[in-house]
């Protein structure tokens, strides 16, 4: 018999770490390839992880709402045949060990297979792993054990003689910061600690534990605000034509097609529009460079009652009216009966956010990290307006409120992005528009 290791997967772009909020087997479970081991939270998917393996669970390391790093081990599995574990390691043992190894407490073993977010985390700020002693299953250094170091400033230099740092607790963690291309100075300001603040519970109050998803959802924003400095601007919309030519459509449209036929798909499929004469826009911070992206993947916010997820409509522009409706109706089925895919959730490069549909007429969005911006699309509302000609009116009108990183976008490209999405919403008609 032999011991298989189940890791941490990584169930999307940019995804670190999962959190397991369920498991759904047992010790001593008889399990078969491909069936499903637990349910697994990250900030972009909530996901099962299916065994690699046929055979009988011999341990499950990690607990339920534990956040592990990706490639981290979460359960072992007893299978028939193959090779021994004990000839496994000694195989890939090296014939000596380096001087910075002997410097390692003796758990070494688990903890020298760093994941990849705790090596460009020590990497970046020049901490000694080999001083580090990890909360991890078997000693291993896990990304929140670095981020609690630099937060306590307690950070093991390579050189120094000093006793190997324990990490005892866990807390919120800062974001990573991107390298940039000019030296910063010492006396730029780090953000604010996580640390939990202490608020007393009096009688009455309900205490809600934090949930593996909110805990991500919050981590990921958090980063997004540290990170990248957001600018914010926004546009008045008048959408009389919009309205008056979906309203015509809508009851023959969802009989014909089954579904309805929403505002935030004609939104949808101006902003891809839009994207494609603005390329600028589709665009990402990778550190010393911007990535410009050829596909325009556009994600879109659905909630439920206590999470958000953001589903990606891909390649957009090249998609009807009718197509980007039928897809967000899908995505949004997906998400509300759990049926939602990893691959659903990736390869999004501008996000749009129907804030409308719930009466909200002008909002500032959080970026949907690593992306450059995020279009907020408010409610629909009856104004008067001033016309052209000097006459008061009642018109439909929308404010557009778009947050940008301005590290990868200035205003002026914005501002006339949001200008094209403008002319595309005041000009879509019967005489003009075509749904199909």
């Amino acid at each position: 018999m032999v011991i298989e290791q189940i890791k941490m997967p990584q169930l999307g772009e940019s995804v670190t770490e999962g959190t397991i909020s369920k498991w759904l087997v047992s010790v001593g479970d008889k399990v078969n390839k491909y069936d499903p081991l637990a349910e697994v939270m990250t900030d972009k998917v909530n996901a099962e992880v299916p065994s690699s393996f046929t055979g009988v669970i011999k341990e499950l390391i990690a607990n339920e709402e534990d956040t592990l790093a990706v490639g981290e081990i979460i359960c072992t599995i007893e299978v028939e045949g193959g090779e021994s574990p004990q000839a496994k390691t000694e195989a890939v043992a090296p014939a000596s060990s380096s001087s910075a190894e002997t410097t390692a407490p003796v758990d070494q073993g688990n903890k020298a297979r760093y994941s990849p977010a705790v090596l460009k985390i020590s990497q970046e700020h020049g901490i000694d792993l080999t001083q580090v002693s990890g909360t991890g299953a078997g000693g291993r250094i896990t990304r929140k054990d670095l981020l609690k170091l630099i937060e306590s400033g307690n950070i093991p230099v390579a050189g120094q003689r000093m006793e190997a740092v324990k990490v005892e607790a866990v807390v919120q963690p800062e974001p990573q910061k991107q390298e940039v291309a000019q030296p910063v100075s010492t006396s730029t300001p780090k953000p604010s600690s996580a640390q939990p603040v202490h608020i007393p519970v009096e009688a009455g109050d309900i205490e809600i534990p934090v949930t593996g998803i909110r805990k991500a959802i919050a981590a990921n924003m958090l980063r997004s605000k540290h990170e990248a400095p957001h600018a914010w601007t926004m546009m008045e919309v008048d959408a009389t034509n919009l309205v008056d030519y979906r309203n015509s459509l809508k009851d023959e449209f969802k009989k014909k097609e089954g579904f309805n036929l929403t505002f935030f798909a004609f939104f949808v499929k101006a902003v891809a529009q839009a994207l494609k004469e603005f390329p600028q826009i589709n665009s990402m911070w990778a550190g010393e460079k911007i990535i410009q992206k050829k596909d325009i993947n556009i994600s879109i916010a659905v909630a439920t009652d206590d999470a958000l997820f953001v589903p990606v409509i891909k390649n957009a522009d090249e998609k009807t009216i009718k197509g980007i409706a039928r897809e967000i109706s899908e995505l949004a089925v997906k998400v509300r009966t759990g049926k939602l895919r990893s691959e659903d959730m990736q390869g999004g490069t501008f996000t749009v956010n129907n804030t409308g549909s719930f009466g909200s007429v002008q909002s500032m969005g959080i970026i949907n990290y690593p992306q450059a911006a995020i279009l907020q699309v408010e409610s629909i509302v009856k104004r008067p307006v001033v016309m052209n000609n000097g006459m008061i009116a009642v018109r439909d009108m929308v404010n557009l409120c778009m947050s940008l990183d301005h590290r990868v976008l200035d205003g002026l490209v914005c501002g006339r992005f949001l200008q094209r999405v403008k002319e595309i919403i005041e000009n879509t008609s019967k005489s003009t528009t075509s749904i199909y």
